[in-house]
């Protein structure tokens, strides 16, 4: 199989053979779903674990942070990080220092205690790979899922598309960047889009909440945009019309993406937040979230269940939302 997540029909398949029996697990493992609840009575026990494979600079930082966006997608507060930190044989003791620093001053910045994990010296990888695991907790009544989405909703982005993914090819290929044209001064902006607008999603997530109306939160990860809204339509069993013209994406994207062919709706997108709301609160949640400092827009609208995923093209011209089988960072990356 080639690199990236699993098929989503593939991890449908295996994961309807796990058992679910415990009826404290209020939200499980399911396609569209990227952290668990758990009923510990008034509150929800909220876990995520995910790894960080595609990057090898700042792999604590981006640890810390995409596993807290999931933790605040489900409405909750992040807490508690693990880490299981995997070492090739060539690693140096700086090395190990620069990875803790980063967990540590990621975890500062959100208010999330460090209370454990693994470490090792790993044969046959060849560079790090660092495995987190976040736990939060959230009231029972405060509870979002990926699932909650209803026909007729609003469908709000919160921040530009593909921040991550700038930023991981900046730093990891930079200097093929700019052999293909790409100025030293985009490299340099895009490569700090890693802090600025930054991974995080868990402040603009805590402000549309409190803004009210919001039926389901999902971050766009691995799969970039086009994927992070087929896992909200396949959770919430809605199709969807998106219009291409509202979605926000950065010059640097744009200008990075042209550069080696790739589509910045496929590519890997943490740092932007996918909101579901009531059409009735939606331009409420734009207010609130610009007034907070981040960018927001209305990209289109839930559709009725069964409905297909439909993009309107810059263009006018309504077409099916694009798949990607795997990241267009991973497709770049195997050539």
């Amino acid at each position: 199989m080639k690199p990236g997540k699993l098929p989503h029909a593939l991890l449908a398949k295996m994961l309807a053979g796990l058992t679910a029996d415990d009826p404290r697990v209020i939200v499980g493992p399911r396609v569209g779903e990227d952290a668990a609840a758990i009923d510990l009575g008034d509150r929800l026990l909220l876990a995520k674990t995910d790894p960080i494979t595609f990057a090898t600079d700042l792999i604590g930082w981006y640890a810390v942070n995409v596993n807290a966006n999931d933790i605040a997608c489900l409405g909750g507060t992040p807490q508690w990080f693990m880490a299981t930190l995997l070492l090739p044989d060539t690693a140096t003791e700086q090395d190990v220092a620069s990875i803790f620093a980063q967990i540590g001053e990621a975890c500062r910045e959100l208010g999330v205690t460090v209370v454990g994990g693994h470490t090792e010296i790993t044969l046959g990888i060849d560079r790090p790979i660092l495995i987190g695991c976040m736990l939060g907790e959230v009231a029972r009544e405060a509870l979002v899922t990926s699932g909650g989405a209803q026909p007729g909703d609003a469908l709000i982005l919160s921040a530009p598309i593909a921040i991550e993914g700038t930023a991981l090819l900046a730093r990891e290929v930079g200097e093929e960047l700019r052999a293909r044209g790409v100025s030293g001064e985009t490299i340099t902006r895009a490569k700090d889009l890693l802090f600025t607008p930054g991974l995080s999603v868990v402040g603009a997530a805590r402000t549309a909440l409190q803004a009210g109306g919001v039926t389901a939160l999902h971050d766009p990860t691995e799969g970039g945009l086009a994927t992070g809204l087929l896992e909200l339509s396949l959770a919430s069993g809605i199709g969807m019309e998106v219009e291409e013209s509202a979605i926000l994406v950065l010059l640097e994207t744009r200008e990075v993406c042209a550069a080696l062919g790739l589509a910045p709706l496929g590519l890997i997108a943490s740092g932007s937040l996918l909101i579901a709301a009531g059409p009735e609160a939606a331009e409420g949640i734009v207010r609130d979230l610009r007034a907070g400092g981040y960018e927001a827009a209305i990209i289109g609208r839930t559709l009725d269940e069964g409905e297909a995923c439909w993009l309107v093209s810059e263009e006018g011209h309504l077409q099916p939302l694009p798949t990607f089988d795997r990241d267009e960072l991973a497709r770049f990356l195997e050539k």
